[in-house]
């Protein structure tokens, strides 16, 4: 059986190595310049993510599965005896103290002192002794164990997403004690068997829980892939968060680059002109993310072809935007616009007319949109009018916060230019007061309401994707001339872990 265990371990590094092998990355001279998104996790995060290593290790313990111990051995006087430990689980288990260090270009090394298990099951022997005498017995055991753990981790890129590879497993013993019916005093059939199986024992646990620790592992990192690739995508849009360089590991932080391209149908990203530098992220926090302005371009491209970009407005809503202010000159435009009819039998529609350009500047995002509105009337017993159609050129400079679970959007400059005006009740166009009235109208009320909108509907997506489930501290959203920093401290939701090892298990 030692044997077989110590083929199934080399089976088992060889499949790891050909599936690394055969799942190679490879990248460019200049693996920076696809770079549309980073992440970025320093030390503390680490730290406070190790906190929930015992999670991982307990479950790796628990599901481990101890194959059956056999083994025979000739004794004077006692002929031959044949043993088997068999039905072996974990009784018990409990960690004293988990350290994590970031060994640069090299592996997150974890440490893991003083894990003591008990394991249960049966113990069958039996011997053929002198004058042909043969006894055969079975009894229950407990095997008590301490044992320090340390583990390895490489990041490396396996099918373009990070992979975990936690083969460098080692497992120190302490005390590798035998128990037999309960009985905790030394017996000759104690000190018999433990001298025959503690060797082979020992190879079997460090076998069976590495395994599992790298199988773990690597199913934890898919975890977090899929996490964040859900998080990236609603409905038909996404974004490939495929690697675009390896991951780094440095002395003080983990940092994981990737391409962000947009993917929607049809519709055609390329990116090739990143201006990331790992001298642009800081380490005073916990976490990072990096975000490239093409990244918010074709999001904005696929919003608009995926006929996001639309608005309609009436009733209450609709008479708040019109009714900003009580002056005569506001009361002419209304009247001269809806020309006598309720807001409930009004509707306005605003959509965009042509992708959105963003562009990211010190002072905020900067969103220019061309951009479409549409009042439509329908007075009691007559055909439905159309009473305003306008075309516009809309500047909209945004600065973005997060607080109290919720994104805030506060524009803070707006530039308007008519392109298209047509007016029902004024054909000619020359009465300037309605266009001057809508322009103060469109930068006053009309573009934070648009805004207003946008919040909620973000928000929700957002905490849609499980955001609200993290205690993010002192977030910032940070703009610079062609790219969004986004720095955090964080909280992790114990829970999420618990569910995730409740389903693998």
């Amino acid at each position: 059986m030692l044997w077989a265990g110590r083929m199934r371990l080399r089976t088992f590094r060889i499949l790891v190595m050909l599936v690394h092998a055969s799942a190679a990355c490879e990248f460019g001279p200049f693996p920076y310049s696809v770079t549309g998104i980073v992440c970025r996790m320093t030390k503390p995060a680490a730290l406070l993510l190790n906190q929930e290593t015992a999670r991982v290790i307990q479950a790796a313990f628990r599901n481990a599965k101890f194959p059956n111990i056999t083994g025979e051995r000739s004794m004077r006087l006692l002929g031959k005896v044949a043993y088997g430990l068999t039905n072996i689980q974990v009784n018990g288990l409990s960690i004293e103290q988990s350290e994590v260090e970031l060994k640069e270009n090299d592996a997150i090394h974890i440490a893991i002192k003083n894990v003591t298990a008990f394991y249960k099951g049966t113990l069958t022997y039996g011997y053929a002794g002198a004058w042909f005498l043969q006894l055969f017995h079975s009894v229950d055991f407990e095997i008590e164990s301490s044992v320090d753990l340390q583990i390895n981790i490489k990041l490396m890129c396996q099918k373009d997403q990070v992979a975990a590879d936690a083969s460098d497993c080692y497992l120190t013993f302490h005390k590798l004690t035998l128990h037999l019916q309960g009985d905790k005093e030394p017996g000759w059939l104690k000190q018999l068997f433990t001298d025959f199986i503690s060797f082979t024992l020992k190879l079997v646990l460090k076998s069976e829980v590495c395994n599992e620790i790298n199988f773990l592992a690597q199913v934890l990192a898919n975890f977090v892939h899929d996490l964040a690739a859900n998080f990236v995508q609603d409905e038909d849009i996404r974004l490939d968060i495929s690697l675009a360089s390896v991951p780094l590991i440095k002395a003080n932080y983990l940092e994981s680059h990737h391409k962000g391209l947009v993917l929607y149908k049809n519709y055609s990203d390329v990116f090739s002109d990143s201006v990331f530098s790992p001298s642009l992220l800081t380490e005073s926090r916990m976490l990072y993310f990096w975000l490239s302005e093409h990244i918010l371009n074709s999001l904005a491209s696929a919003a608009f072809l995926d006929r996001r970009l639309g608005l309609t407005i009436r009733g209450e809503k609709l008479q708040a935007l019109f009714e900003m202010e009580d002056t005569e000159a506001q009361q002419k435009a209304v009247q001269m616009i809806f020309q006598g009819t309720s807001y409930n039998d009004s509707v306005a529609k605003v959509w965009s007319l042509a992708h959105p350009q963003i562009s990211v500047q010190p002072e905020g995002t900067v969103v220019k949109s061309f951009v479409g509105v549409e009042i439509s009337i329908f007075p009691p017993g007559e055909e439905p009018l159309m009473a305003l159609y306008m075309e516009k050129e809309i500047t909209v400079t945004i600065q973005a916060a997060y607080a109290e679970k919720k994104l805030i959007l506060h524009p803070v400059d707006s530039r308007i230019e008519f392109k298209v005006f047509k007016c029902t009740a004024d054909p000619s166009g020359n009465d300037q007061s309605i266009r001057n009235f809508l322009q103060t109208m469109i930068s006053v009320v009309g573009i934070p309401e648009v805004i207003s909108r946008i919040e909620p509907a973000l928000t929700s997506l957002m905490n849609s994707k499980g955001l609200h489930l993290f205690e993010i501290r002192n977030p910032e959203i940070i703009t610079r001339k062609g790219y969004v920093i986004v720095q955090l401290d964080f909280s992790f939701p114990n829970h999420l872990l618990l569910d995730f090892l409740e389903k693998r298990l």
